[in-house]
């Protein structure tokens, strides 16, 4: 159990955790919207799957390099609106336009048109979004210095965010509709608009409603100026060694790489299995369980798995909170092979609440430890702080994992036989397709646990770098 109240100054006020889990669903409808649309640009669009994948991948690379520039800026920004939520305001407005841009493709158009296209507003589009997300980040990790706060804080926005996920599965449902929309290019340039202009009114909320550190603690910021941008980018690279040395945080990148890498390498199979197994490969008659699948298992996370996670961590301290959560996952991948049952498809509900307490208590706890990981490189190297950094840093382990799991998963897709062109898959590929579906999670969440078994930056250590630094700003 804590050993420390928090004090009211440390307290986030309901609102501000509110807009800040705006921003943070905003986080996740985007990337989670752009995942399904590209879907359509080989159906609906026409793009060959070489070229839809290049599409998919390039981005990616800009984002990495994108990523840690915009962390850099954003710590040592000077404004009297501060840091972070300039960017957030601007980023979010940005984010929301270019997405509905991005997506106003013909069908009618060559191939190499929408290529083109594309490829350069994914690009425009990515930029805006950098501005965004990653202020936003680092926002969080500052928004309270108190350590049960900051996952109280974390577990709040992560079940805003979660409503996302309840909705994503459904624009396969909206824009395949005919009732709907004539085609389905027609659906998707529609629903882009409104998913973009849902994002920027979400999004400029945390810059609003949400206060920053005080500026007048915050010392040595480089001047970020077009004469100083060669100084800028040693200052950067500098900063960026520093953090990897930064043991603690070193451990969360590497468990958040192991348990996302592992969920996303399996996150589509449950729809094949569904579908090839549960329904025989029968599409119609699997209808919409896909989709309620995925969004009750959002649902419990939201709403059963967050809450549950933020008292483990307040009694427990977040690494065991972490392990524990961990671990209660591994029995709900496990328990996968009993649940999905032809006979009785409800029984795929069973182990979804239990599986939730991976992806739940990984970005809840992580996104907290960031913040007392970021408390402890001040500690040992002074100012400027470097939350944007530690968070762009972070966030690009993430989609590291991410990008990495989509290649992985094909590879494993194919290595067990299934045939995307048949109707219906054989019994032994689908037994190793289940097995795939519950071992590799499992074993990347096991391993992801050695990772966190001796992390060290407990309660009673972060309480201890919290005074003093409080004493070393002169701060009462």
């Amino acid at each position: 159990m804590s050993h420390y109240r928090t004090a009211s100054k440390d307290r986030v006020p309901t609102l501000q955790k509110a807009a800040f889990g705006a921003g943070h669903l905003v986080n996740n409808l985007l990337p989670g919207a752009l995942g399904v649309f590209s879907f359509f640009l080989l159906t609906a669009f026409g793009m060959d799957p070489f070229l839809a994948g290049l599409l998919g991948g390039l981005p990616r690379i800009y984002d990495a390099i994108s990523d840690p520039i915009m962390g850099y800026i954003s710590d040592n920004t000077k404004s009297r609106w501060g840091r972070r939520r300039p960017y957030i305001f601007a980023g979010a407005i940005l984010s929301g336009v270019l997405f509905a841009v991005l997506w106003q493709l013909d069908s009618d158009n060559s191939q190499a048109y929408n290529f083109w296209y594309f490829l350069v507003f994914s690009l425009i589009y990515l930029t805006g979004n950098t501005i965004f997300s990653t202020p936003l980040i680092g926002l969080g990790y500052e928004m309270t210095f108190d350590y049960n706060e900051r996952t109280r804080l974390m577990g709040f926005s992560q079940t805003i965010s979660q409503f996302a996920w309840m909705i994503v599965p459904w624009f396969w449902v909206l824009i395949a509709n005919p009732d709907l929309f004539d085609t389905q290019a027609e659906g998707v340039r529609t629903l882009s608009m409104f998913v973009g202009a849902a994002c920027l009114l979400l999004g400029i909320l945390p810059a609003i409603f949400c206060k920053e550190v005080d500026q007048a603690n915050l010392q040595n910021r480089d001047e970020i100026t077009l004469k100083n941008l060669l100084k800028n980018l040693k200052s950067l690279v500098r900063n960026m060694v520093l953090i990897s040395k930064n043991k603690p945080f070193m451990k969360l990148c590497g468990a958040t790489f192991l348990v996302f890498n592992g969920f996303q390498m399996v996150a589509t199979f449950s729809y094949f299995i569904i579908v090839f197994y549960l329904f025989g490969g029968k599409y119609d008659a699997a209808g919409n369980w896909p989709a309620w699948f995925s969004t009750i298992s959002a649902f419990a996370t939201a709403f059963l798995i967050i809450p549950v996670i933020t008292w483990m961590s307040n009694r427990w301290g977040k690494r065991r909170a972490f392990i524990i959560s961990t671990a209660i996952s591994i029995v709900g991948y496990l328990i996968k092979w009993w649940g999905f049952n032809p006979e009785n498809p409800w029984l795929m509900f069973v182990p979804v609440p239990l599986m939730a307490f991976g992806i739940g208590g990984l970005f809840t706890l992580m996104m907290s430890m960031t913040a007392d990981v970021c408390d402890l490189d001040e500690l040992n190297n002074g100012m400027p702080r470097k939350e944007g950094t530690f968070g762009a840093i972070y966030w690009w382990m993430v989609k590291l994992g991410q990008g990495l799991a989509l290649v992985l998963g094909g590879l494993v897709l194919k290595s067990v036989g299934f045939d995307q062109n048949a109707a219906v898959q054989t019994s032994d590929t689908i037994i190793k397709l289940r097995v795939a579906d519950i071992l590799i999670p499992a074993i990347t969440a096991a391993l992801a646990i050695v990772v966190m078994w001796r992390y060290d930056l407990t309660e009673e250590r972060a309480h201890e770098i919290k005074e003093e630094l409080v004493r070393r700003r002169g701060e009462l």
